[in-house]
């Protein structure tokens, strides 16, 4: 995601690359970015200086695992300036620590920066709202084997939209494991099913099945370059932004074309 990033500022008016951040024990330190990116030489090394790269930067992007943000966030806490994060897997602290911070600073936090599956989950929400208990739901999604949590934090955010468009609680109506004799499907209930498998971008399908008939809204990435483009989206419509939390629902406007 980092190179599909570097490579979408280089082509993205109005920004500019300041600094590409890894790990101290990176390989990847002093490399030159827009090479690794291959867009050809741009003059920025691969660092693992994140205080000194926030001085010089108006917005930082991040796509990482948890330790990576909250290690970002309390270098914030010194410079703080917008952020765009797409790391998924924050527990309940780690979520409040980035909750606190967009008091300072606007942020953007999406479980995926993808345009077209910001309009599914849009979608799925109007059509939940619609069908309510008239149809069973069930959110299937794939990835490639290397990604470490499941279900995805796109999946998790599409049965949110279900969950709160027809009054449930996710966390008590979810189905995340199916095995053995598991008895008929409970009333309301929300499942998941996932694959890891390849190098598969990312699938997403809500299932939404009735008597009689099926309706489902999928989504497939073929490319990492569509979620490096959405969080560049993010990052020019967090200029003169006021501090806050908000999502790619705020920064598309999806959420005034529902009112």
């Amino acid at each position: 995601m980092g190179r599909a990033v570097i490579a979408g500022i280089e082509s993205t008016a109005g920004l500019h690359l300041s600094a590409a951040i890894e790990p101290a024990s990176s390989s990847l330190l002093d490399a030159d970015a827009g090479e690794l990116a291959g867009i050809g030489t741009c003059g920025i090394p691969v660092t693992s200086d994140l205080a000194a790269a926030l001085k010089r930067s108006q917005v930082v992007i991040d796509f990482t695992r948890p330790e990576g943000a909250m290690h970002l966030l309390a270098q914030l806490q010194h410079h703080p300036i917008a952020l765009i994060t797409g790391t998924t897997g924050l527990n309940a602290e780690q979520q409040a620590s980035l909750d606190d911070y967009a008091r300072h600073a606007p942020v953007v936090q999406a479980a995926n920066f993808s345009i077209g599956v910001n309009v599914c989950i849009k979608l799925t929400e109007m059509a939940a709202r619609i069908l309510d208990e008239d149809a069973d739901v069930e959110i299937i999604e794939a990835h490639h084997r290397h990604k470490v949590d499941a279900p995805s934090g796109t999946a998790l955010r599409l049965g949110q939209a279900v969950a709160d468009a027809t009054g449930r609680s996710l966390a008590e109506n979810a189905v995340r494991c199916r095995d053995g004799h598991t008895g008929p499907r409970p009333d309301r209930a929300i499942g998941f099913a996932t694959v890891r498998a390849g190098d598969i971008v990312g699938e997403h399908t809500v299932l939404f099945a009735a008597e009689g008939e099926r309706i489902e809204i999928s989504h497939k990435a073929s490319s990492r370059m569509n979620f490096a483009a959405g969080a560049l989206r993010a990052a020019r419509w967090t200029a003169g932004r006021r501090p806050g939390h908000y999502d790619m629902a705020d920064v598309l406007g999806l959420n005034e074309a529902s009112t």
